[in-house]
């Protein structure tokens, strides 16, 4: 039987590609449909759903394709339990870093992200 640790760290790995190559698909199987998009960096409070932020990401040019070099990384993965789970992780974009805050859900035997909560560091 493969870790709750090793199965996040999998879904963490899917979602930085999905960011890195602007990928929709793999985007959508890592968020839950029902997943909140948040940052109190904007004025006032950004807050989007799945449907609101897919198309964002959709619209942007990949870094892959700028050749960009990645900066991902995994800071922690904390299990509350058997079916909730919390992630602090840093990837960037162009001229930001992002510290993201993400929790995740167990559901039907499978990990998503239910909630995205990131802070924007200009470099």
């Amino acid at each position: 039987m493969t870790s709750a640790f090793h199965q996040i760290g999998l879904v963490l790995r899917d979602y930085f590609d999905a960011l890195y190559f602007c990928d929709t698909v793999r985007l959508e199987r890592v968020f839950h449909p029902r997943a909140l998009y948040a940052t109190a960096d904007e004025t006032p409070p950004l807050f989007r759903t799945m449907d609101e932020y897919v198309p964002v990401v959709a619209a942007r040019q990949s870094p892959a394709s700028r050749q960009e070099t990645r900066r991902d990384h995994i800071d922690c993965i904390d299990l509350a339990g058997d079916n909730t789970a919390f992630a602090r992780v840093r990837c960037s974009i162009g001229e930001r870093d992002f510290v993201d805050f993400l929790t995740l859900i167990r559901e039907d035997g499978q990990w998503r992200i239910i909630a995205k909560v990131f802070q924007i560091i200009e470099r």
